[in-house]
């Protein structure tokens, strides 16, 4: 009996500690996605006051996690991170349940960009894990570990370090690892397309009918006859079908005509500087992007503007900084997802993308000049290389965990055949 809660209470732990690292990572790599998702969260309950808070809660929610899961997984402080774990899950299981009713915002967010969930799935999720977590919470005392106090507060101390310092990174430059659809090395056009025989979206389709002062409901099936007077009809969405990675890709300029497809066909090196709202960016960032501006105009790189900003604030900024290249009007989600840096760059040929920069990382152009597409192959494997080594430090830190968990039993066993 006492080996099977051994290794039923190693597994509890495997299992919440690795959950909780992998939701505090993904959130922490991405602090700006993640404030996003708390102000569409916000913006979804008539809570905008609250906007302003979404990227310190972002930081803060991503460093707990990870360090709790981190907690558990290592047996370091015990009580205290089965508490923490607890309290995380009688927050945010009853929330889940809200937002699985509601569904103010289709995607929920709690594995960042690397792991898409309905609101559903992560309400049952929620429920799976509050099962071995209430278990953890129960054993808490009778889990010893021989590490020192400050050995063990050392180890979530710097586990939270570990998130606040990717975090600060991802802010200052762009995120060390992209999930996103519009990562290096993207065709955006197969990003576009429908498979063929994925399912489409469910309406419903309900028509409001007046008579006598009355107004009654009806569908297409059962429609009034001509006594009665329309007043509405409403289209309900009823299931969500099939929607590809990028969607919503639409460059319009002044006129209204979507160049998209004119961009994504060019065989040239077309430079776009992203501004998902020009009122909310740094006007001294525009300096060095204007110098880097007249390098491409001279060596015929076409410049796009891409905002979701009104011309009015288009023309304000053109006076305050002199930009001397065209805007085009981008949905602001798009702009977001594009890269997350306000103000930011991306380099595209052909439909690809070849570089990604945020503003604090601006090549000069000599550099550009040189060899864009090496510089563009040689990025995209970085790239690649960097998920291979992330990979490597969660699964070095899942070994450490299985060998600090199992090292009691094994030690009791071999005290037993003594």
């Amino acid at each position: 009996m006492n080996k099977l809660y051994l290794y039923f209470s190693w597994a509890c732990r495997l299992l919440v500690g690795s959950v909780f690292i992998y939701s505090g990572f993904v959130k922490g790599i991405d602090p700006l996605g993640s404030a996003y998702k708390f102000t569409d969260y916000f913006n979804a309950f008539n809570a905008n006051w609250a906007s302003g808070m979404a990227f310190g809660l972002s930081i803060f929610q991503s460093m707990i996690e990870f360090a709790i899961g981190a907690a558990i997984l290592l047996n370091l402080k015990p009580k205290q991170s089965a508490l923490g774990a607890l309290l995380f899950m009688i927050f945010y299981t009853p929330l889940t349940f809200i937002l699985a009713l509601t569904n103010p915002v289709h995607d929920c967010g709690c594995f960042g960009d690397a792991l898409i969930m309905t609101n559903w799935q992560t309400f049952w999720k929620n429920i799976v894990l509050t099962i071995p977590v209430i278990y953890l919470f129960a054993i808490r005392k009778k889990q010893p570990t021989k590490l020192h106090c400050y050995e063990q507060w050392a180890g979530i101390g710097a586990s939270a370090l570990f998130i606040l310092g990717i975090s600060w990174y991802a802010t200052k430059h762009l995120p060390l690892l992209d999930f996103r659809p519009y990562k290096i090395g993207t065709y955006i056009p197969d990003g576009m397309v429908y498979p063929e025989g994925a399912p489409a979206d469910v309406w419903e389709s309900k028509f409001i009918y007046s008579k006598d002062g009355v107004n009654n409901e009806f569908n297409l099936q059962n429609l009034p006859d001509s006594t009665w007077k329309f007043v509405e009809a409403k289209h309900l969405l009823i299931k969500k079908g099939y929607e590809p990675p990028i969607h919503d890709f639409t460059i319009s300029d002044s006129e209204g005509n979507d160049i998209a497809d004119q961009l994504l066909s060019s065989t040239n090196y077309n430079f776009l500087i992203v501004t998902y709202n020009l009122e909310k960016t740094q006007i001294e960032n525009f300096e060095k992007i204007n110098q880097l501006v007249d390098f491409y105009t001279v060596n015929e790189f076409p410049v796009y503007g891409l905002t979701a900003s009104t011309d009015e604030q288009i023309e304000k900024f053109k006076e305050k900084t002199g930009a001397g290249y065209d805007f085009y009007a981008t949905d602001e989600i798009t702009l977001k997802t594009m890269i997350r840096a306000n103000p930011g760059i991306l380099l595209i040929k052909e439909g690809i993308i070849i570089n990604k920069w945020n503003v604090n990382d601006l090549p000069t152009g000599e550099q550009l000049v040189e060899n864009l597409l090496h510089q563009s192959i040689s990025n995209y494997k970085k790239q690649a290389d960097k998920y291979y080594i992330y990979t490597l430090i969660l699964l070095s830190i899942l070994l450490i965990a299985i060998y600090l968990n199992l090292r009691p039993i094994v030690e009791q066993q071999r005290r037993r055949k003594l």
